[in-house]
C-alpha cells in the first residue's frame, strides 16, 4: 500500500529503509526519536537490532502499522508507524522521524503525520492517537499543536538527555478533534514542491 502525500509517500518499511538505519541511527535524529539516547551502533549492532525487531513483533503478533517516508522522486528519509495498536480500544501511539535532517523543518514531517492520521481515522477507525516527546523537542511540540494535538500529559523528569533530566510530554488527537487531510493541508498552506 502506497499512501501519496503532497510532499512525501508513505510505503511498506522495507529493504530500502532497513539500509538506511545504520545512517540514520548514528545521527542526530535518532537522539530526537529516542528522547535523549545517543547511541553509536556499528552495522552488526543495527542488524542485530532489526533481526530481534523482527522475531519480537512476530512472536507476539504484532499490531503495528509501520511505512517508510520517501520523497516524490522516492529517495527514503525517514520512518512514521503507529505502534503499541490497542484494537479493542481502537487508539494507537505514533512514532516517526525523518532521518536525513537536510529534511527537518520543509513539511515533510507535517506531510507525512497528516497522511497516517488520516489513514489511521478514515481506513483504520481508530478513536485516538497518542505521541510521547521529550520536553526538549520544541519541533514536535510546534508540530503537535500545529496538527490540533492536545498536550495531555507532562512526566516530570521523564528522560534524561544531554546530561539533564527532561519532562516527557504526552499528546493525543481524538477522531472527533480531525477536521480531516484536506482541511489540514488548507490551515497550514502545505503545497507540493515544483520539480527543478
Amino acid at each position: 500500500m502506497k499512501l501519496e502525500g503532497l510532499l512525501v509517500d508513505l510505503v511498506p518499511y522495507g529493504k530500502r529503509y532497513l539500509e538506511q538505519e545504520h545512517r540514520w541511527h548514528n545521527s542526530e535524529a535518532w537522539f530526537w526519536a529516542t528522547a535523549g539516547d545517543r547511541m553509536i551502533l556499528s552495522q552488526a549492532a543495527v542488524e542485530r537490532r532489526q533481526q530481534e525487531r523482527a522475531e519480537w513483533m512476530e512472536q507476539r503478533g504484532s499490531k503495528s502499522v509501520w511505512f517508510g517516508i520517501q520523497t516524490k522522486d522516492g529517495l527514503p528519509i525517514g520512518d512514521i508507524a503507529l505502534t503499541w495498536v490497542m484494537p479493542f480500544s481502537r487508539v494507537a501511539m505514533l512514532g516517526a522521524a525523518i532521518g536525513d535532517s537536510e529534511y527537518w523543518g520543509g513539511g515533510y514531517g507535517t506531510d507525512a503525520l497528516l497522511l497516517i492520521v488520516d489513514y489511521a481515522f478514515d481506513w483504520l477507525d481508530f478513536r485516538k492517537l497518542w505521541l510521547g516527546t521529550m520536553s526538549l523537542n520544541e519541533r514536535v511540540m510546534r508540530q503537535m499543536e500545529k496538527v490540533r494535538f492536545t498536550l495531555e500529559a507532562r512526566t516530570r523528569d521523564g528522560h534524561y538527555a544531554d546530561g539533564q533530566p527532561v519532562d516527557e510530554l504526552y499528546y493525543g488527537l481524538l477522531r472527533e478533534e480531525w477536521p480531516g487531510r484536506e482541511a489540514m493541508i488548507e490551515k497550514l498552506g502545505l503545497r507540493a514542491r515544483m520539480k527543478a
